[in-house]
This record gives C-alpha cells, sequence and structure tokens, in this order.
C-alpha cells in the first residue's frame, strides 16, 4: 500500500511562483514512476511532468516546458513540482501520482495510486 500527500498548493499571482510537495510513504520501491496530473474545472484530468522510478528520465507536458520542474529528495521520498512564471490556465487542481511496473512517461495512465490534491489559483 503507499500513501501520497499532497502540500504547496495555493493562490498566487501571474508570474509569481510555487512549490508543490508529494511525500510518499509505504511500499514506493516499486514504483515505476511518479507523476504531477492537474484537473481544471470542466475538463479532463491531465499529465503534468513524470518522473522515472530510476530518476534518470523526465517528461513535461507542452505548456509547462521551461516553466515546471519536476525532482525527487530520495532520502525524505518525497516528490516536488516547481513552477514558475504561473499563468491564469495552470489553475487546477494538482496530484501526485504513483505507477507500479511499467511506465510510458507521456501517458503513465493507468495510475495506481493517487494523493489527495492540492489546489494552485493563479490571478492576474
Amino acid at each position: 500500500e503507499v500513501q501520497l500527500v499532497e502540500s504547496g498548493g495555493g493562490s498566487v499571482q501571474v508570474a509569481g511562483s510555487l512549490r508543490l510537495s508529494c511525500a510518499a510513504s509505504g511500499d514506493t520501491d516499486r514504483s515505476a514512476c511518479m507523476a504531477w496530473f492537474r484537473q481544471a474545472p470542466g475538463k479532463e484530468r491531465e499529465v503534468v511532468a513524470v518522473f522515472s522510478g530510476d530518476g534518470i528520465s523526465t517528461y513535461y507536458t507542452d505548456s509547462v516546458k521551461g516553466r515546471f520542474a519536476i525532482s525527487r529528495d530520495d532520502a525524505k521520498n518525497t516528490l516536488y513540482l516547481q513552477m514558475n512564471s504561473l499563468k491564469p490556465e495552470d489553475t487546477a487542481m494538482y496530484y501526485c501520482a504513483l505507477k507500479l511496473r511499467v511506465c510510458n512517461l507521456s501517458n503513465p495512465n493507468p495510475i495506481d495510486y493517487w494523493g489527495q490534491g492540492t489546489q494552485v489559483t493563479v490571478s492576474s
């Protein structure tokens, strides 16, 4: 069993920054990858960034490339998402996700474990 707990969301103005954290506990050694997803009101959940289990590869959706950075602290068993130059269209609920077994970085679905989500609101 795996537990994922996100934190770090909040309200920020355009061009501001936030860092999301996802504390993982439980049987995380079997993870093939961890990821951040987001879901805006009325829209489908979409993958934002993915970090491979071996720590070598990352994936970013086009809309966040150059602005967001995914990273992991193995000592703390924590996944991060540094978000810079935020835009109103980044407003969404952000979810941490973990996938076991094989992971396609550009499409890690189906996800095995989800966090509860943390809200990010960007205002102009």
